[in-house]
């Protein structure tokens, strides 16, 4: 998660920060269509930035070398580097190339990477992870253009300036409604984390003992974390919540809390919203989907489809998603015009000949408690109530 030059004549102050700047465009320009995808097929690159102990290089290179031959035969990774700043010798910078988004994501979030990376936590300070579709590229050959470009993403996306991320983990069963009562009651952070980052909105739900927090957040993404973090109402509550957990964790503990959120991160891996103008009235809900064993990516690709063909359909009450995926996880969060049942096919993404059977093979259905076709109404009914998720809690900024 640039406007044009304004005249020094003009009577109005020009804007102090990105936000003011994201506040004044939307104003003053057309309203596109929004649009961000992990499955355009692009490559990708991947940019880590670190910030080693003094006198840990060494004990980083040993850790990096053996990281390095064993993602070297990860599917879908092309290659890596390893740089160090020329001007302080602290810094570090891996990039890496994957041939798309989906097998780097499947890699990071894996159990597998959580114990790869364990022994460069104690060499590092801080870091930042940055990941970005290839557009262009020059190189040796003739520079590839739109027509002739393969494994690019050939146009360029149209964002709102906004970063989505979901978190979720499981309590233990029969705590849950005391969780959802310890999640609603905390008492909302400052929006503005600093002149750049703002919190924008914040969705709890729970499907059963699986709770979904998913953010909106304008500016850096780790900022706005840190900072709810740091926020003593919130921190009672994460403290509060500790003993229902199904998995254990300390998050005074620097290296219980990395461990704790990388394997509680739901990438946003699809997100779309419609070019017509906001209806009043729009709600939003959360929907579980969980899918067959080694299917997530298949069903979280069907369900993008599915839901930018809905942005284009001036007749969908689907308004809005936002589809999270991680290993066999799929959560989708929709903003609909009018109640879910009155068009259930549109709400559960499968609008189309043949999608419910094509979602009947990638979803567990046993798990969601729906088996048998989905090819009849009374299914498809079924079906959206086990998805529909519980609402805790949506809270959004003032002006947001």
């Amino acid at each position: 998660m640039t406007t044009p030059a304004l005249s020094a004549r003009r009577s109005f102050p020009l804007p102090q920060t990105r936000n003011e700047v994201r506040r004044m465009t939307s104003t003053t320009t057309s309203r596109a269509r929004i649009s961000q995808s992990v499955f355009d097929g692009s490559r990708l690159r991947v940019i880590l930035l670190l910030d080693l102990y003094d006198g840990a290089q060494q004990q980083f290179l040993e850790a990096y070398e053996v990281m390095r031959k064993q993602v070297a035969g990860v599917p879908g990774h092309i290659s890596d580097q390893l740089c160090q700043s020329i001007e302080n010798p602290s810094q570090w910078l891996i990039t890496s190339e994957w041939e798309s988004a989906p097998p780097f994501l499947a890699w990071v979030n894996s159990e597998e990477h959580v114990e790869m990376v364990k022994p460069m936590h104690s060499c590092v300070r801080d870091t930042r992870s940055m990941r970005y579709s290839i557009l262009r590229e020059t190189g040796a050959q003739r520079p590839l253009t739109p027509e002739t470009a393969a494994g690019e993403q050939v146009a360029a996306r149209v964002g709102d300036g906004v970063t989505r991320h979901a978190l979720t983990f499981t309590v233990k069963p029969g705590s849950e409604s005391k969780v959802a009562e310890l999640l609603a009651g905390y008492e909302s952070p400052e929006a503005q984390v600093d002149e750049n980052t703002r919190l924008r909105r914040t969705s709890l739900f729970m499907h059963g003992n699986r709770v979904v927090r998913a953010v909106e957040v304008e500016g850096d993404l780790l900022s706005a974390l840190r900072h709810v973090a740091r926020q003593p109402g919130v921190r009672a509550v994460e403290e509060a919540i500790n003993p229902y957990l199904e998995q254990d964790r300390d998050l005074t503990d620097p290296e219980s809390a990395r461990v704790f959120f990388t394997r509680a991160a739901l990438p946003a891996v699809h997100h779309v919203v419609s070019a017509r103008p906001e209806p009043a009235g729009l709600r939003r809900h959360a929907l579980y989907y969980p899918a067959k064993e080694g299917r997530g990516t298949d069903l979280a690709r069907l369900l993008a489809q599915q839901d930018a063909e809905a942005a284009v359909d001036p007749d969908s009450p689907v308004y809005g998603s936002t589809v999270f995926q991680r290993d066999d996880v799929v959560v989708r969060l929709v903003d609909v015009e009018g109640e879910l049942d009155l068009d259930p096919v549109a709400a559960l993404g499968v609008k189309g000949a043949r999608k419910a059977k094509v979602l009947e093979r990638l979803l567990d259905g046993a798990a969601i408690g729906v088996e048998g076709s989905l090819d009849n109404e009374r299914n498809l009914n079924r079906l959206l109530s086990h998805a529909d998720m519980l609402p805790v809690t949506d809270r959004r900024a003032a002006d947001s």
